[in-house]
């Protein structure tokens, strides 16, 4: 099984499943932990341990543990909790993939979930409605990043349509629209922190998509923050080098072979072409590359 996962999760253009990979994992470490904590009469070492994973409402206590603005988004309440939440990140995940690259799905995750506590913070230290609220422990739950995740697929592609079980064919716009409808009446409710923070979430969903097609993508310093940590864990390929003798005459048939190694390099760069597409967008092409593209789908 472990052998299983791992090659789940290390396939390519697969975020995916990653992001709903590290959240399960989370939460079975976090929920066995507890159980022996209670068992064990210990529950006060498990509290300490999950309130990292937990944002608290109130600033001054945020700035004791400022990483659960990321932490938190990764961490749930309980098993119906996780279960709806990455099940819906499934499906609208998928579609940000195939249509903007796999790191914009981890770009839009990771955004839309700071968007998310940033909204909280920002309405549990300002709005005297939410102060007179906030004694609770804090907010856990992905639901903020994944609600990015489907406003940014609604954004971007408002009349791809889905089957939703006893309904039938939907345009995903309208359920971007349901989605932020049900939040926006229940932020005063039992779970008002949470709403708060999915607005949070489908604001810079929307945001990052409509600023995408205008050029400019405001997650780019998500992958550039991972692929600093990542180099520390991954090493690189040794530079190979290698010399060959000047030959003295040419074989018959060396200018087909010439002609073949030149097909192939140019198929290779084509490749490369298509997978830097498949895990980035096209737009992150640069002008001779889609020229590229462009010259080698004519012939």
């Amino acid at each position: 099984m472990l052998n299983e996962f791992k090659g789940a999760f290390n396939k390519p253009n697969n975020s995916h499943i990653q992001l709903i990979i590290i959240n399960v994992v989370v939460f079975l470490v976090l929920g066995i932990f507890k159980v022996i904590a209670d068992l064990g009469g210990a529950g006060e070492i498990f509290y300490a341990i999950d309130r990292q994973f937990m944002i608290p409402p109130t600033i001054g206590e945020f700035f004791t543990r400022p990483w659960t603005m990321v932490t938190y988004m990764f961490n749930h309440s309980g098993l119906m909790h996780i279960l709806f939440n990455m099940l819906w990140f499934y499906f609208f995940g998928k579609l940000i993939i195939e249509y903007l690259g796999n790191e914009k799905l981890i770009s839009i995750y990771v955004v839309g979930g700071i968007a998310g506590a940033v909204a909280y913070l920002f309405m549990y230290n300002v709005v005297p409605f939410y102060i007179e609220r906030s004694g609770g422990p804090g907010m856990v739950g992905a639901s903020a990043a994944i609600d990015a995740i489907v406003i940014a697929a609604a954004t971007l592609l408002p009349n791809y349509t889905i089957h939703l079980m006893f309904v039938g064919p939907v345009k995903i716009k309208y359920i971007a629209i349901f989605t932020v409808v049900i939040s926006v009446l229940s932020a005063t409710g039992g779970n008002a922190g949470g709403n708060i923070a999915h607005l949070g979430g489908a604001g810079m969903g929307y945001l990052y998509v409509k600023l995408l097609q205008s050029g400019t993508d405001v997650g780019r310093w998500v992958i550039v923050v991972m692929n600093y940590f990542q180099s520390f864990f991954i090493r690189q390929p040794k530079m190979k080098v290698s010399s060959k003798k000047k030959k003295t005459k040419a074989p018959a048939s060396s200018a087909s072979s010439s002609s073949t190694m030149s097909n192939i390099a140019d198929q290779q760069e084509i490749d490369a072409i298509l997978d830097k597409i498949s895990q980035s967008g096209y737009e992150s092409l640069s002008k001779e590359e889609k020229q590229k593209l462009f010259n080698a789908s004519k012939n």
